[in-house]
Protein backbone atom coordinates (compact mmCIF):
# COMPACT_ATOMS: atom_id res chain seq x y z
CA UNK A 1 0.00 0.00 0.00
CA UNK A 2 1.63 3.37 -1.12
CA UNK A 3 2.39 5.87 1.95
CA UNK A 4 2.26 3.10 4.21
CA UNK A 5 5.10 4.04 7.08
CA UNK A 6 7.84 1.15 6.51
CA UNK A 7 10.16 2.47 8.84
CA UNK A 8 10.35 4.62 11.78
CA UNK A 9 12.83 6.04 14.21
CA UNK A 10 11.79 7.47 16.83
CA UNK A 11 13.54 10.09 19.04
CA UNK A 12 16.94 8.13 17.66
CA UNK A 13 19.69 9.45 19.85
CA UNK A 14 23.77 8.10 19.60
CA UNK A 15 26.39 9.54 22.38
CA UNK A 16 30.01 9.04 21.64
CA UNK A 17 31.60 9.45 25.09
CA UNK A 18 30.63 13.58 25.10
CA UNK A 19 29.71 13.68 21.83
CA UNK A 20 26.25 13.55 20.52
CA UNK A 21 26.34 12.35 16.52
CA UNK A 22 22.33 12.48 16.32
CA UNK A 23 20.66 14.23 18.72
CA UNK A 24 16.41 13.14 19.29
CA UNK A 25 15.83 12.29 15.64
CA UNK A 26 12.55 11.58 14.31
CA UNK A 27 11.93 10.15 10.59
CA UNK A 28 9.59 8.08 8.88
CA UNK A 29 10.30 6.19 5.70
CA UNK A 30 6.98 5.61 3.37
CA UNK A 31 6.46 3.29 0.28
CA UNK A 32 6.35 5.16 -2.68
CA UNK A 33 8.29 8.07 -1.44
CA UNK A 34 12.50 8.74 -1.27
CA UNK A 35 13.39 10.82 1.38
CA UNK A 36 16.48 12.49 1.19
CA UNK A 37 18.64 13.21 4.32
CA UNK A 38 21.26 16.03 3.88
CA UNK A 39 23.33 17.99 6.06
CA UNK A 40 26.76 19.16 5.69
CA UNK A 41 29.89 16.48 6.95
CA UNK A 42 29.62 15.79 10.51
CA UNK A 43 25.94 16.28 10.56
CA UNK A 44 25.18 12.93 11.60
CA UNK A 45 23.49 11.99 8.44
CA UNK A 46 25.53 8.32 8.38
CA UNK A 47 25.30 7.71 12.35
CA UNK A 48 21.73 7.97 11.18
CA UNK A 49 21.83 5.55 8.58
CA UNK A 50 23.95 2.88 10.62
CA UNK A 51 21.59 2.77 13.51
CA UNK A 52 18.51 2.18 11.04
CA UNK A 53 20.11 -0.66 9.47
CA UNK A 54 21.47 -2.06 12.83
CA UNK A 55 24.77 -1.66 12.43
CA UNK A 56 25.33 0.72 15.55
CA UNK A 57 22.60 0.58 19.04
CA UNK A 58 21.08 3.53 19.26
CA UNK A 59 21.73 5.39 22.85
CA UNK A 60 18.13 5.86 23.31
CA UNK A 61 15.15 6.16 21.12
CA UNK A 62 13.54 3.11 18.81
CA UNK A 63 13.58 1.56 15.34
CA UNK A 64 10.72 0.01 13.86
CA UNK A 65 10.32 -2.03 10.77
CA UNK A 66 7.41 -3.20 9.71
CA UNK A 67 5.49 -1.84 12.33
CA UNK A 68 7.74 -4.23 14.76
CA UNK A 69 10.03 -2.86 17.44
CA UNK A 70 14.02 -4.01 15.69
CA UNK A 71 15.65 -1.92 18.47
CA UNK A 72 17.75 -4.71 19.85
CA UNK A 73 17.89 -6.56 15.86
CA UNK A 74 21.18 -7.17 14.57
CA UNK A 75 22.16 -6.13 11.29
CA UNK A 76 21.41 -9.50 9.77
CA UNK A 77 18.24 -10.08 11.19
CA UNK A 78 17.19 -6.99 10.02
CA UNK A 79 18.17 -7.32 6.46
CA UNK A 80 16.53 -10.82 6.49
CA UNK A 81 13.10 -8.93 7.95
CA UNK A 82 13.24 -6.85 4.33
CA UNK A 83 15.88 -4.13 4.81
CA UNK A 84 18.89 -3.16 2.70
CA UNK A 85 21.51 -0.67 2.69
CA UNK A 86 24.42 0.32 0.19
CA UNK A 87 27.13 1.81 1.02
CA UNK A 88 29.37 4.91 0.56
CA UNK A 89 32.27 3.06 -0.71
CA UNK A 90 31.81 0.09 -3.29
CA UNK A 91 31.11 -3.24 -1.56
CA UNK A 92 30.88 -5.50 -4.30
CA UNK A 93 33.51 -8.63 -4.91
CA UNK A 94 35.59 -7.54 -8.15
CA UNK A 95 36.75 -10.76 -8.95
CA UNK A 96 33.19 -12.32 -9.37
CA UNK A 97 30.90 -11.49 -12.31
CA UNK A 98 27.56 -9.16 -12.07
CA UNK A 99 25.55 -12.26 -11.89
CA UNK A 100 27.62 -14.24 -8.94
CA UNK A 101 27.61 -10.80 -7.16
CA UNK A 102 24.17 -10.60 -7.25
CA UNK A 103 23.46 -14.62 -6.76
CA UNK A 104 25.21 -14.31 -3.61
CA UNK A 105 23.21 -11.64 -2.51
CA UNK A 106 20.18 -13.46 -2.93
CA UNK A 107 21.60 -16.44 -0.89
CA UNK A 108 21.50 -14.57 2.10
CA UNK A 109 17.50 -14.37 1.85
CA UNK A 110 17.72 -18.02 0.70
CA UNK A 111 20.62 -20.02 2.65
CA UNK A 112 20.14 -23.79 2.07
CA UNK A 113 21.88 -25.25 4.85
CA UNK A 114 19.71 -28.95 4.30
CA UNK A 115 20.81 -28.87 1.01
CA UNK A 116 24.50 -29.73 2.18
CA UNK A 117 25.12 -32.36 -1.12
CA UNK A 118 24.13 -29.56 -3.77
CA UNK A 119 26.32 -26.61 -5.00
CA UNK A 120 24.61 -23.19 -3.92
CA UNK A 121 25.64 -22.18 -7.36
CA UNK A 122 22.21 -24.34 -8.73
CA UNK A 123 19.66 -22.57 -6.25
CA UNK A 124 17.02 -21.99 -8.27
CA UNK A 125 15.93 -19.18 -6.18
CA UNK A 126 18.54 -17.88 -5.81
CA UNK A 127 19.75 -17.64 -9.22
CA UNK A 128 15.85 -16.77 -10.27
CA UNK A 129 16.42 -13.72 -7.83
CA UNK A 130 19.59 -12.60 -9.40
CA UNK A 131 18.83 -12.69 -13.05
CA UNK A 132 15.60 -10.79 -12.13
CA UNK A 133 17.30 -7.67 -9.89
CA UNK A 134 19.97 -7.79 -12.94
CA UNK A 135 17.60 -7.22 -15.21
CA UNK A 136 15.79 -3.97 -13.16
CA UNK A 137 18.83 -2.69 -12.67
CA UNK A 138 19.68 -2.62 -16.16
CA UNK A 139 23.08 -4.49 -16.44
CA UNK A 140 21.76 -7.94 -18.68
CA UNK A 141 23.99 -6.62 -20.76
CA UNK A 142 27.24 -7.40 -18.64
CA UNK A 143 26.03 -10.01 -16.20
CA UNK A 144 28.65 -12.25 -17.42
CA UNK A 145 31.54 -9.46 -16.95
CA UNK A 146 33.83 -9.64 -14.06
CA UNK A 147 32.33 -6.55 -11.54
CA UNK A 148 35.61 -5.13 -10.38
CA UNK A 149 35.92 -4.55 -14.83
CA UNK A 150 32.93 -2.67 -14.58
CA UNK A 151 32.38 1.51 -15.08
CA UNK A 152 31.68 3.43 -11.46
CA UNK A 153 28.01 4.08 -13.00
CA UNK A 154 27.82 0.22 -13.37
CA UNK A 155 29.21 -0.83 -9.76
CA UNK A 156 26.67 1.60 -8.05
CA UNK A 157 23.79 -0.18 -9.83
CA UNK A 158 25.70 -3.22 -9.13
CA UNK A 159 25.31 -2.83 -5.80
CA UNK A 160 21.64 -1.22 -5.54
CA UNK A 161 21.07 -4.88 -7.52
CA UNK A 162 22.83 -6.43 -4.80
CA UNK A 163 20.41 -4.76 -2.19
CA UNK A 164 17.14 -5.71 -4.21
CA UNK A 165 18.60 -9.32 -4.53
CA UNK A 166 17.39 -9.65 -0.78
CA UNK A 167 14.06 -8.75 -1.44
CA UNK A 168 14.04 -5.82 0.62
CA UNK A 169 11.16 -3.35 1.30
CA UNK A 170 13.47 -0.51 2.50
CA UNK A 171 16.21 0.62 1.18
CA UNK A 172 18.75 3.23 2.79
CA UNK A 173 21.17 4.31 -0.15
CA UNK A 174 24.19 6.47 1.28
CA UNK A 175 25.85 8.50 -1.34
CA UNK A 176 24.80 6.36 -4.44
CA UNK A 177 25.32 9.29 -6.83
CA UNK A 178 29.08 10.22 -6.00
CA UNK A 179 31.64 10.26 -8.51
CA UNK A 180 28.62 9.60 -11.31
CA UNK A 181 28.55 11.89 -14.11
CA UNK A 182 25.81 13.37 -16.13
CA UNK A 183 24.72 10.28 -17.88
CA UNK A 184 25.62 8.25 -15.22
CA UNK A 185 23.17 10.03 -12.47
CA UNK A 186 20.50 10.72 -14.99
CA UNK A 187 20.10 6.75 -14.99
CA UNK A 188 20.49 5.89 -11.54
CA UNK A 189 17.44 8.76 -10.98
CA UNK A 190 16.18 7.00 -13.38
CA UNK A 191 15.79 3.63 -11.42
CA UNK A 192 15.46 5.55 -8.47
CA UNK A 193 12.37 6.67 -9.34
CA UNK A 194 11.28 3.03 -10.77
CA UNK A 195 12.60 1.34 -7.31
CA UNK A 196 10.12 3.89 -5.16
CA UNK A 197 6.49 2.56 -6.01
CA UNK A 198 7.34 -0.75 -4.27
CA UNK A 199 9.64 0.67 -1.80
CA UNK A 200 10.29 3.13 0.91
CA UNK A 201 13.82 4.54 -0.11
CA UNK A 202 16.16 6.54 2.48
CA UNK A 203 18.56 8.82 0.21
CA UNK A 204 21.78 10.47 1.62
CA UNK A 205 23.49 12.14 -0.79
CA UNK A 206 25.48 15.65 -1.53
CA UNK A 207 24.39 16.82 -5.02
CA UNK A 208 22.29 19.09 -4.05
CA UNK A 209 20.26 19.23 -7.82
CA UNK A 210 19.84 15.76 -8.17
CA UNK A 211 18.57 15.72 -4.65
CA UNK A 212 15.39 18.45 -5.13
CA UNK A 213 14.98 16.70 -8.31
CA UNK A 214 14.24 12.84 -7.02
CA UNK A 215 12.98 13.58 -2.95
CA UNK A 216 9.53 13.69 -1.95
CA UNK A 217 10.14 14.77 1.63
CA UNK A 218 13.66 16.76 2.73
CA UNK A 219 14.77 15.65 6.05
CA UNK A 220 17.87 18.14 7.23
CA UNK A 221 20.37 17.43 9.65
CA UNK A 222 23.03 19.86 11.44
CA UNK A 223 25.20 19.04 14.38
CA UNK A 224 23.16 15.97 14.88
CA UNK A 225 19.68 17.41 15.01
CA UNK A 226 16.77 18.00 12.89
CA UNK A 227 16.26 21.71 11.30
CA UNK A 228 13.66 20.91 8.89
CA UNK A 229 11.58 17.78 7.52
CA UNK A 230 9.33 19.02 4.73
CA UNK A 231 8.51 19.13 0.85
CA UNK A 232 11.50 19.70 -1.16
CA UNK A 233 9.48 23.01 -2.14
CA UNK A 234 9.12 24.47 1.79
CA UNK A 235 12.79 23.07 2.55
CA UNK A 236 14.35 25.41 0.14
CA UNK A 237 12.49 28.23 1.29
CA UNK A 238 13.32 27.61 4.92
CA UNK A 239 15.35 30.47 6.26
CA UNK A 240 17.00 27.77 8.70
CA UNK A 241 18.17 25.87 6.16
CA UNK A 242 19.17 28.68 4.18
CA UNK A 243 21.16 29.85 6.86
CA UNK A 244 22.66 26.32 8.07
CA UNK A 245 23.22 24.78 4.82
CA UNK A 246 22.02 26.03 1.25
CA UNK A 247 24.18 29.05 1.85
CA UNK A 248 21.43 31.57 1.20
CA UNK A 249 20.53 30.53 -2.39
Amino acid sequence: MADEVLLRGRALTRRWGGLVAVDRVSIELRRGEVHAVIGTNGAGKSTLINILSGEIPPSAGQVELLGQDVTAWSQPRRAQAGLGRSYQRNTIYPGFSVFENCRLAAQARWPRPWAWWQSAAHCPDSSGAARTVIERVGLQEVQQRQAGLLSHGQKRQLEIAMCLATAPQVLLLDEPLAGMGAEETERMLELLRDLKAGHAILLVEHDMDAVFRIADRITVMVNGAVIASDTPEAVRASPAVQAAYLGGH
